[in-house]
């Protein structure tokens, strides 16, 4: 009985901890089915919150800067949401700042392809092998071809330079041809330094065909009216030399006095119409000299003796000491009609009392010939330009010149190879130097 009841209580507690186990089990079982199915809820919304955010991004990267990314109930979302809608909007504001920009270069692009188009001149850009990357319209009408059509091509299709010219180095008197034009064109270029650091030049061409009518237009009519005024310079000069030869009778001596102002009068304006002819001859064709062997002694002594009389109006002494002779191989017409000059100017623009000094000397390679008077001077903005076509001091001290006869010395001494140059000081002294090359043995001779 006894053991029945222990057998009874052992299997009892047995099945009862069996019973248990399998409660214990099934409640773990429930749990963790719970659980997984709270777990997998969450992880769907996740899941869904990724694919909101890829989808945002997607659209952000294809150029839509309008979505955002809405609050979601999922822990620590809200920080990643706040960043990414705050990136998006500073997106948004920067694109609104890159289209303003973009617009306003666009804007300030056409007007200055709108002013580039309005030049008369026309404008190239080329690569270092002298293709074409980019012509203006006026371009497009000269070369006669659509501008699209012109990319790429070799300038060299186009323009003939003149021998021993590269298209980097044109200046802008440097006269160039178009194929199948008649027209007068000169071209100038200049290197572009971008920061690629690809060579490139900016080539441009100007059309001077209207220019260079007026110009010959101008010089004719100058041309015939100087030689239409020489004629009676010429006649009545004639005529005073006839009257005071007294080939018409005696004059008195007050009557002398009035035919030489006359004379001396006459004399002025036609070396005047002489200036303006043989500059209107140097301008359509090269200075032709006629060098001949010249003793300077005896040749600045002669130009002296004809410039004294007008010298001695304004009371300057005409200076001239040369300690030897020097033989010089020059036009003597050419190189008179310089040195008379020189001392005309410095009559006219030195200090009245005052010496005018006439020096021959010898620097390396050259033989100088210098006028110096003591006066006025000329300001350094004017020596820049005391050489130049037309270009007088004239109208500043209220006398009569042409301004041509700087410019015309200028070009006579350069067709001898020489050079003419000019040092002052305003208020002080003004110095013109006359250089003439002295290359070989027989240019040269120092007499006794």
């Amino acid at each position: 009985m006894l053991n029945s009841f222990i057998h009874f209580i052992v299997v009892d507690k047995s099945l009862y901890f069996i019973h248990t186990l399998n409660i214990f089990v099934l409640l773990l079982l429930i749990s963790i089915f719970i659980m997984v199915r709270t777990a997998g809820k969450k992880w769907l919304k996740v899941n869904d919150y990724l694919g909101t955010i890829t989808k945002t991004i997607n659209s952000v990267r294809y150029g839509d800067l309008t979505k955002k990314i809405e609050k979601v109930e999922i822990p620590n979302s809200e920080p990643l949401a706040e960043s990414l809608n705050r990136m998006i909007e500073t997106l948004y504001d920067r694109e609104k700042m890159v289209d303003e920009y973009q617009n306003e270069l666009n804007r300030q692009n056409k007007l200055l392809e709108a002013v580039i188009n309005s030049l008369s001149d026309g404008l190239v850009i080329l690569d270092d092998n002298y293709r074409i990357l980019r012509a203006t319209k006026k371009i497009s009408e000269w070369f006669n071809i659509d501008g699209s059509k012109l990319m790429g091509d070799f300038i060299t299709d186009y323009i003939q330079l003149p021998t021993g010219k590269k298209f980097s180095n044109l200046n802008e008197n440097d006269i160039i041809v178009l194929n199948d034009m008649a027209s007068n064109f000169v071209a100038s270029s200049m290197e572009l330094k971008l920061e690629d650091k690809k060579i490139r030049y900016v080539l441009i061409i100007k059309n001077i065909t209207d220019q260079k009518e007026l110009e010959t237009l101008k010089e004719d009519f100058v041309a015939t009216l100087t030689h239409d005024l020489k004629v009676p310079i010429i006649a009545e000069t004639n005529m005073l030399d006839l009257l005071l030869n007294e080939n018409f009778g005696k004059i008195s001596e007050k009557q002398e006095i009035a035919l030489k102002n006359m004379q001396t009068s006459n004399r002025e304006l036609l070396d005047l119409v002489q200036i303006v002819l043989e500059t209107y001859k140097f301008s359509n064709q090269s200075i032709r000299l006629s060098r001949e062997n010249i003793m300077l002694k005896g040749f600045i002594e002669e130009i002296i003796s004809e410039m004294r009389p007008i010298a001695d109006k304004t009371k300057n002494s005409l200076l001239f000491n040369l300690p030897r002779d020097i033989r010089v191989f020059a036009d003597r017409i050419q190189l008179k009609r310089v040195v008379k000059n020189l001392i005309q100017n410095a009559i006219s623009y030195g200090e009245a009392n005052s010496p005018i000094e006439i020096s021959i000397g010898e620097v390396p390679k050259y033989i100088v010939i210098k006028v110096k008077d003591y006066g006025k001077g000329i300001s350094e903005a004017d020596i820049k330009k005391i050489f130049n076509k037309y270009y007088s001091a004239a109208k500043k001290f209220r006398k009569i010149g042409t301004g041509l006869g700087l410019y015309l010395s200028f070009q006579i001494i350069k067709a001898h190879g020489g050079e003419l140059n000019v040092e002052s000081i305003e208020g002080e002294f003004t110095e013109f130097c006359i250089k003439l090359p002295a290359s070989t043995s027989e240019n040269i001779y120092y007499g006794e």
